[in-house]
């Protein structure tokens, strides 16, 4: 296996990372609007993400690092053609930090339903745009011989990966439903799992279908199997929410999202871009990456950087581990 490969193949771990720790997160502030009653309910929500979600996007910006340093081409092709809808997602980004950190700085109600609303639509929004974002990756795109995206922003927006980002939407919510009762108490753990049973249906509905459109047009023996285990896992996460066994329930729905994203990678290498004009245009692991030397000296870094990420991120997740509830919201809040 060349160094290419294995760097294509890190990517993608980094990229199901990012999915498996900020879909929670996104699913929690779609879920400020949907599952809480009032404003305390709203900050038991975002309680439970309070001391992680800054760390999940970590991931993200070793997913989009990596791929700059790793298949430049890549990164420059990706982010060209695509430069509107990740330019959204990450303006929706800054402004949900703010909304975190700025909602309780002061008491008026209009100050804080304002940074609620921010929160709900830029968790929304990026949860459903990354989705369309790897459709049209994996679907293809129209790329010249030049490796340059000539197609428009409306080209983006077709069936498959409009059904795309629905996919990640309703996942990622179902998977926040499932955090939601998994780190609260009382009632509002009761409503995020009946809500959670409700929102893994719809999310089984259109997972189907997405992957299924997949597997029929890209997909081989190891892309269905990724798509089998990521139905049954989402399967079993219904039926252990339904038994209130939230751990097992977590970490099913994880285990879908982890499937899924493997299976578009899967379909997708050994092209990291494929082009919809000419297959020989398509950007591949050979022809879009780095030098021999430049993805050695990466190797050697992140073999020394990862695992302690992992350990400090593990540690954070250990020490956060109780559940919370109104009760231990303070009035002023």
């Amino acid at each position: 296996m060349e160094l290419h490969d294995i760097w294509f193949i890190l990517i993608a771990v980094l990229w199901t990372g990012y999915f498996f720790l900020e879909g929670f997160d996104f699913g929690i502030g779609v879920l400020t609007k949907l599952l809480a009653r009032d404003r305390r309910e709203r900050r038991v929500l975002i309680n439970t993400i309070g001391p992680v979600w800054d760390g999940n996007e970590v991931w993200l910006l070793s997913a989009g690092g990596a791929t700059f340093a790793a298949f430049p081409e890549w990164y420059a092709t990706l982010f060209s053609g695509f430069y509107l809808p990740l330019l959204l997602i990450l303006v929706c980004l800054i402004v949900r930090g703010v909304a975190f950190e700025y909602r309780v700085k002061r008491d008026e109600e209009r100050w804080q339903r304002n940074w609620e609303h921010a929160i709900f639509w830029c968790s929304l929004l990026p949860a459903f745009l990354w989705g369309v974002a790897f459709g049209n990756i994996v679907r293809g795109v129209q790329i010249d011989a030049h490796k340059e995206y000539v197609g428009s922003v409306l080209d983006l927006l077709n069936p498959y990966a409009l059904l795309g980002g629905l996919v990640t939407l309703s996942l990622f919510t179902f998977h926040g439903a499932v955090f939601a009762s998994l780190k609260t108490l009382g009632d509002i753990r009761e409503r995020a799992r009946r809500t959670a049973t409700v929102l893994g249906l719809i999310t089984a509905v259109l997972a189907v279908g997405f992957l299924g459109w997949t597997q029929l047009d890209k997909g081989d023996t190891s892309s269905l199997v990724a798509m089998i285990v990521a139905v049954l896992a989402l399967v079993a996460g219904l039926v252990m929410n339904r038994l209130g066994r939230e751990g097992w329930s977590f970490a099913f729905s994880g285990v879908t999202i982890v499937a899924a994203v493997a299976m578009l990678f899967l379909t997708l290498f050994p092209n990291v871009m494929p082009s919809s004009l000419n297959e020989s245009w398509s950007l591949t692991v050979s022809n879009a990456s780095s030098s021999a030397y430049t993805l050695k000296i990466m190797t050697w870094c992140a073999g020394i950087a990862t695992p302690v990420v992992l350990l400090y991120q593990g540690w954070t997740y250990w020490v956060f581990r109780k559940r919370i509830g109104t009760q231990h919201i303070a009035d002023a809040h």
